[in-house]
């Protein structure tokens, strides 16, 4: 095994990027950080008939915005190109041929009716088990049951095969894993698993083990759904390499449902309202959007805060971790063996806490776009800048900068006529008359100028002061929500301050 640590995320461009991919990535990631090793990010494409339009490039853009920047890529380069498996397949032809060689491996010439009526023959019998395997293999149309002239003269004839390891019977493999311990499987229950198809290209377990070998990765971590594909892996890393050159292995934990009832899938996220992907997948032949963390107004620091603690924690009560602090606490070690729950309210928290953390500059220009896109224009980076800071205790998401401080933009177009109605009466409006007539005289518009000669006018007219904060507040604002009143008219200025008062004085005084 490599001294220095190297570990890969593999993915295959078939859609988009999981929950799961991307804290496969992140754990990968930091696991390489901490000990000044290399990330790299391998293409897994030999399965070409799922492949995806435009799925490889939204992977790499899922991981630029969440701040994970492979050192080796197909887009970074590095020194062991290709990094894109459909390119590396004359590589994985020579290994397959050398597993025959050895007789760890055969020719298998089956057709897909053979292969079914193998399958319904097994289920006939009564069989737990429709693999093709030790039990059946030597009544399958293989190399190991044909003569060499006869499998010479299939191959020469053009016949099409797959090549496939044989998995001895009765062995028991031990196995070692970084977050479960010492493991053990049984041969009687791996089934002789396709290596190279017959198009040429190879399967997933071929070519994970000779480009982690070629790669010098130093370990893998993978979700624990390839456990039952760890056997043959193992042994094809002992009949190819030698298992002293077998990277560190983890299988991390699934995520799951709220309920914890099962794998979360994209169904759930439908069903319970929240995403389940990283960026917004746009299907290329159904047009179907898959909603994403970012468009809905994620940050990535909490996205990746989030993740990170699906399954992981440092030991400590410490829930906001910023990458940097991830990268220095993180140990394979202390992921939990056990599934995490996800949970959509957990998440919106986290995304709260960072849009308190961090400087607004982080993420002024997403929420500018956000106003753009809903018509509010001509908008000053500063004045968005002094809004953003009023009220961003108030917001959980980006867009709720929008809701949250429209009216610091535009006027009311509608009141919370129900709050002030039942408590408006001439004195009321007498009241407001003459506050307006005071404040076009005010010279210095700031906060407690402002509120000065509010309290000032509602002391000489014996007024109660919440009545009056509130209908102002509504007369400003349209609902009672928001920061400090008066911090709200310093704010829009003392000409929209006195025009939005006039306005509601129209609807009330009428």
């Amino acid at each position: 095994m490599a001294n220095k640590v190297r570990v890969r995320f593999a993915p295959s461009p078939t859609g988009g990027l999981h929950l799961g991919g991307v804290r496969t990535v992140l754990f990968n990631y930091l696991f390489a950080k901490k000990h000044q090793g290399d990330f790299i990010v391998r293409v897994e494409d030999t399965d070409q008939t799922r492949w995806v339009d435009g799925a490889e490039k939204y992977i790499f853009d899922c991981l630029d915005w969440c701040g994970l920047v492979p050192d080796e890529s197909v887009i970074h380069g590095g020194p062991y190109t290709p990094y894109r498996q459909s390119e590396r397949k004359p590589i994985y032809r020579q290994y397959a041929e050398q597993l025959i060689q050895q007789g760890n491996a055969y020719y298998a010439f089956d057709t897909s009716a053979e292969l079914e009526a193998m399958r319904e023959k097994l289920k006939a019998a009564g069989s737990n088990s429709l693999q093709y395997d030790h039990h059946i293999r030597m009544s399958m149309n293989n190399s190991l049951r044909l003569l060499p002239e006869e499998t010479k003269a299939l191959i020469d004839a053009g016949t099409p095969y797959v090549i496939r390891i044989k998995v001895n019977s009765n062995e028991l493999i031990p196995f070692s894993d970084m977050i479960r311990g010492e493991m053990e499987f049984d041969t009687n229950t791996v089934d002789d698993k396709v290596l190279l198809k017959a198009d040429g290209m190879p399967t997933y377990h071929l070519a994970v083990v000779i480009d982690d070998y070629l790669m010098k990765i130093s370990h893998a971590f993978r979700g624990e759904e390839w456990l039952p594909s760890a056997p043959v892996h193992i042994l094809l890393w002992k009949y190819l390499f030698g298992l002293d050159q077998m990277p560190h292995w983890a299988h991390l934990p699934l995520i799951l449902k709220p309920d914890g009832n099962g794998k979360l899938s994209k169904r759930d996220g439908d069903r319970l309202g929240f995403p389940v992907y990283a960026m917004d997948w746009i299907d290329p032949t159904s047009k179907e959007v898959t909603k994403g963390f970012k468009e809905l107004g994620f940050l990535p620091e909490a996205f990746i805060n989030l993740l990170a603690v699906l399954g992981w924690n440092d030991g400590t009560e410490q829930e906001v971790f910023s990458l940097e602090e991830l990268i220095e606490k993180f140990s394979i070690e202390k992921v939990h063996k056990g599934g995490a729950k996800f949970d959509f309210e957990k998440a919106k928290w986290f995304n709260q806490e960072w849009i308190k953390k961090l400087p607004i500059e982080n993420y002024k220009e997403r929420v500018k776009e956000i106003f753009l896109s809903k018509g509010v224009s001509n908008i000053d980076d500063n004045y968005l800048g002094e809004v953003m800071n009023l009220i961003k205790e108030r917001c959980i998401v980006l867009p709720d900068f929008y809701t949250q401080g429209l009216y610091f933009f535009d006027s009311p177009s509608s009141y919370d006529e129900a709050s002030v109605k039942p408590k408006w009466d001439e004195a009321k409006k007498e009241y407001f008359n003459s506050l307006i007539d005071q404040l076009n005289q005010l010279e210095s518009w700031d906060a407690i100028s402002i509120e000065t000669i509010f309290k000032q006018i509602a002391t000489e007219k014996n007024s109660k002061v919440g009545e009056l904060q509130m209908m102002l507040r509504v007369f400003l604002v349209g609902s009672k929500m928001g920061p400090g009143l008066f911090i709200i008219a310093e704010t829009i200025g003392k000409i929209n301050t006195l025009q939005r008062i006039e306005n509601a004085l129209k609807v009330f005084g009428a």
